[in-house]
């Protein structure tokens, strides 16, 4: 989840305007959170900037909506448009600003794909297993919500034939900014994770989807459209944030090492933050965050008819709350 001059253009005035009316939408959804407390110390200004989860990298305040925002036509926009909308233009900027998961991957670990030895991650850390894959020499494969010119271009130099479906242009740009330094056969996909209707029953062997499925509201469904594109015997291989993670104020963590259960789950930044904090993420352009339940991720993927048969756990580098727990859950799951 990567540069190509045309994808590095500013953002524009209408992006900026659209940005204005997603913020009325999503703040008059918000919640205030639990009362247990408010903020204390003042945040880092280093870590105010960065998406929670994703908050590794520098990245400057986007201010695209600005202070004074008024109500318009947008408020009867539906949540999840939404969200998406926002999504994708704050992971547009994140490839701007250099997200580790927005840099391409280089000719030498291209290379090393060709000659047997891939190395690619679902979660941060901890490689796939070698025997997690299917024999990838011809197969099929969809790399779901994967753009950033990374695991997709590892796996078509593997000799998989490679889709990438991602929400973010750019992202989707830098996968094929690789594949044509290369030569590797690799398309790409504007779309939405939760929707697969691009794709017919049983068009892929694997679907790799690398932590991502925490910028959808709902998870459920991108199991049951996964479920549906593959073949029988197909392959799902998912990462996934620990919904554990998110119970804990991120922010307060981050900027002064304390760890405080602050918020219930299921997590979600529209209904947990309070209308304050949520325009404020907003308007700093940071994407929109779901902490998803242990029902709905790995119960999810077995209500869809799924058969898990491979997990294991990894966690944020350079992390206070990984210091203490896995904050990241990597799956193996089969369509029989």
């Amino acid at each position: 989840m990567a540069p190509r001059a045309a994808d590095n253009l500013p953002i524009t005035p209408g992006t900026a305007a659209r940005h204005e009316q997603e913020v009325v939408v999503l703040v008059a959804r918000g919640h205030q959170r639990p009362a247990n407390g408010d903020l204390v110390g003042e945040k880092n200004p280093d870590s105010e900037d960065r998406p929670r989860e994703m908050r590794r990298r520098p990245l400057g305040p986007q201010d695209l909506a600005g202070d004074q925002l008024t109500r318009t036509e947008e408020d009867k926009m539906d949540q999840p448009d939404a969200v998406r909308s926002h999504n994708r233009n704050a992971w547009d900027a994140e490839v701007e600003c250099g997200n580790r998961w927005t840099v391409p991957v280089d000719h030498e670990a291209i290379e090393a794909a060709r000659r047997g030895r891939l190395e690619v991650l679902l979660t941060d850390c901890r490689a796939v297993p070698a025997a997690w894959f299917p024999d990838l020499e011809g197969a099929e494969v969809l790399c779901l919500a994967s753009g950033g010119g990374q695991q997709g271009p590892l796996l078509a130099a593997a000799g998989a034939n490679v889709t990438v479906l991602d929400n973010s242009p750019r992202q989707l740009a830098r996968d094929r900014l690789v594949a044509e330094r290369e030569a590797l056969p690799l398309r790409t996909v504007e779309g939405d994770m939760s929707n697969l209707s691009e794709f017919a029953d049983g068009d892929f062997d694997l679907v790799f989807h690398p932590v991502s499925n925490l910028f959808v509201p709902e998870v459920r469904p991108v199991w049951t459209e996964t479920f549906r594109v593959l073949r029988k015997g197909g392959t799902l291989l998912a990462g996934f944030v620990n919904p554990a993670y998110y119970v804990f104020d991120l922010d307060l963590a981050d900027s002064t090492g304390e760890l405080r259960v602050e918020y219930q789950l299921p997590y979600a930044d529209p209904t947990s933050l309070s209308e304050e904090e949520l325009r404020r993420t907003i308007e700093r352009g940071e994407p929109l965050e779901f902490g998803h339940t242990l029902e709905d991720q790995i119960g999810g993927q077995i209500a869809a008819g799924f058969v898990i048969s491979g997990f294991y756990e990894d966690r944020h580098r350079d992390d206070p709350i990984a210091a203490y727990m896995p904050t990241l859950i990597a799956t193996r799951a089969t369509k029989p």
